[in-house]
């Protein structure tokens, strides 16, 4: 995290988006460092591999001995080398790196807490809105974020595991002219090879009533290198297409990281990131302005603001509703309202997206409404139905 009140050195340098390569490995990889195959082939997977590059903790060895029971851990070249080898409180740290807090019961976590099994028609389908449904194409990400939502199915060694339908889910989409818009998720789509997404793109299309389809993926951030031209030129055949980004700290923004962005924004593809809050990480107002603004920078529109689901084993990552709120009037008023994503809580069990804003509005009777200001001044807006003051 930034510190509290920010000094203009540090927000310059914040802002900084610079490649961190080689960084953990050795010189020679430069010459394959953009190839976003090797970048998966040499993904630190195991205790072993990790331990050769950062300090660990007892708390993060235990975690990632356990890791195999709950989540796998998995973290791409590109973004391991974000990580702080001496300082286990470093923002990237706490994101891909299991501990043993992982483990800890808690009767409030769920083990799916969007309850997105119960809204379930069709096996990997999931149809909780009246007109958008959210597709689960796959079970794999590049990298593993520790307060994974979906922890129960992805990466294989979950609870359960993930049973896509596909031949199913065309039928049941093909049969339902209510939905409009689907959301291709997983997993992360973008792991598919071009030719398989430009497929499954191309069979949405064919059903008259499907308006726009959207892709939410980490690729962007966890593996910029998959954002060749050659995925570009795919995409934009499918427009109206939407992709949900998903970066929580502005060190995550790294010059490949925008470039990948900029390709895909010059594929006519409108972007928006979905942030989670997170403790330790983003909970501050210092960290989530230099986040927001470096999106902007990268052509992305800072759309959701999580709180972070109740999913099991997150207590230590979660932090309070206060917080989340601080920071939304932290940010309203002192920078563009374009860097102002919503935050929302997603209701225990199925409730859906429930958007939490700071209360602006002081007192509202029938003949007016007393609004504060991000200054705490406060104004008077009549309501239509009152008569104008010189009548009365």
């Amino acid at each position: 995290m930034l510190s509290e009140h920010m000094t203009n050195e540090e927000y310059d340098q914040a802002m900084q988006m610079k490649s961190h390569a080689p960084g953990y490995w050795p010189a020679e990889a430069l010459e394959r460092w953009t190839d976003h195959k090797w970048q998966l082939r040499n993904r630190i997977n195991s205790l072993e591999a990790i331990e050769k590059r950062i300090n660990l903790t007892r708390e993060e060895r235990s975690g990632i001995l356990l890791s195999g029971n709950k989540l796998a851990m998995s973290i791409t070249p590109h973004f391991m080398n974000l990580v702080d080898k001496d300082d286990p409180d470093c923002p990237i740290r706490r994101q891909v790196i299991p501990r043993i807090e992982e483990t800890w019961d808690d009767p409030t976590e769920l083990s799916d807490p969007c309850g997105e099994d119960s809204h379930m028609p069709v096996p990997g389908l999931v149809h909780r809105y009246p007109d958008r449904v959210l597709f689960l194409v796959t079970d794999l990400c590049a990298s593993y974020c520790r307060y994974c939502t979906r922890s129960r199915v992805v990466s294989g060694v979950g609870e359960q595991q993930l049973e896509t339908q596909y031949e199913a889910i065309y039928e049941y989409l093909e049969n339902t002219p209510t939905v409009r818009d689907v959301l291709l998720s997983g997993g992360d789509p973008l792991l598919f090879s071009t030719a398989k997404l430009d497929k499954i793109l191309t069979r949405l299309r064919q059903i008259p009533h499907i308006q726009f389809v959207r892709i939410g993926s980490r690729i962007p951030i966890f593996l910029p290198q998959r954002i060749t031209q050659e995925l570009c030129d795919m995409l934009k055949k499918h427009h109206p297409l939407f992709i949900s980004i998903h970066a929580n700290h502005p060190k995550e923004l790294t010059s490949e990281v925008q470039e990948g962005l900029i390709r895909l924004a010059e594929a006519g593809i409108p972007l928006g990131n979905q942030s989670v809050l997170l403790k330790g990480v983003n909970d501050d107002i210092p960290t989530q302005k230099a986040l927001v603004h470096k999106l902007l920078m990268c052509r992305v529109k800072p759309y959701y603001l999580y709180q972070c689901d109740l999913i099991e084993g997150s207590s230590h990552l979660r932090t309070s509703v206060s917080k989340g709120l601080e920071i939304i009037e932290g940010l309203r008023g002192h920078t563009t309202g374009y860097a102002i994503p919503q935050y929302v809580i997603d209701g225990p069990s199925g409730g859906g997206k429930i958007p939490v804003n700071p209360n602006y509005v002081v007192k509202h009777t029938d003949n007016q409404v007393v609004l504060r200001n991000y200054e705490g001044k406060e104004f008077i807006y009549p309501e239509p139905n009152s008569a104008p003051a010189f009548l009365e």
